[in-house]
């Protein structure tokens, strides 16, 4: 257990510097946090809802929400009708992905000579491993403290 405890005290540092790391740049390329997120999100080239966004980014849906509103007025969104759901889908118009390019070039840069130094010592698979303890966490976080709080 205290070999175990000391894992998990590296990676919650690891994954705290990686969360300041992604922080920092956002300030220094000007963008706010969240909308960092969001573009980062969006630049996938796919639709999302605002539902979907908040839950896997972790960020508040009115946060979401204001942010959506700036970049609609600044022409970086379109909403799109979705046809599951009264909900819109929110994507990146042409003006917007040039904006998310500017943005996120330098850091797609940075991640890919990172990764790339990575896998030269370990296998693809250690994103597997990651993805893993992070759906695990999450499983045992609503079980252990966010269920448990909600009842009380």
């Amino acid at each position: 257990m205290e070999k175990d405890r000391g894992l998990l005290d590296r990676f919650y540092v690891c994954t705290n510097q990686m969360d300041g790391l992604y922080y920092l740049a956002a300030r220094r390329l000007g963008v706010k946090e969240n909308a960092f997120a969001l573009l980062y999100a969006l630049d996938d080239g796919r639709s999302h809802s605002q539902k979907q966004l908040s839950e896997e980014l972790l960020i508040p849906k009115t946060t979401i929400n204001t942010i959506v509103k700036e970049y609609l007025d600044l022409g970086y969104l379109v909403l799109i009708p979705s046809a599951h759901s009264r909900e819109k889908e929110i994507a990146l118009t042409t003006a917007g992905r040039e904006y998310a390019q500017r943005v996120l070039q330098p850091v797609y840069r940075a991640e890919e000579r990172a990764l790339a130094r990575t896998l030269e010592r370990f296998s693809p698979q250690f994103v597997d491993a990651v993805e893993a303890l992070t759906q695990a966490l999450t499983q045992e976080f609503y079980q252990e403290i966010f269920q448990s709080k909600e009842s009380e």
